[in-house]
């Protein structure tokens, strides 16, 4: 399962950041990803900025692709380590 906590801060001069998580995150191994960038320039993607994406169909004129819903199901299993549904 993978989780997403947004946590929002300002950087102090020292840089040093001491971060504590919510009790829903369990205990173990974890990747952190930081995005830095200034104030106010953050946005939340709509669904209307995805279809407008060059991501959205992406895939549409792939041959070796037959079903697409399949598809990206065993590559989140393969991504996550999970056994294909």
């Amino acid at each position: 399962m993978v989780k997403t906590v947004t946590l929002t801060t300002d950087i102090p001069a020292s840089r040093e950041l001491r971060i504590t998580l919510p009790s829903d995150v369990p205990a173990g191994s974890a990747s952190i990803v930081i995005m830095v960038s200034p104030s106010g320039s953050m946005t939340s993607t709509t669904f209307g900025d995805l279809l407008s994406s060059e991501f959205f169909g992406m895939w549409r004129d792939r041959a070796d692709i037959e079903d697409s819903l399949k598809f990206a199901r065993r590559l989140r299993s393969e991504a996550w380590n999970e056994p294909a549904r």
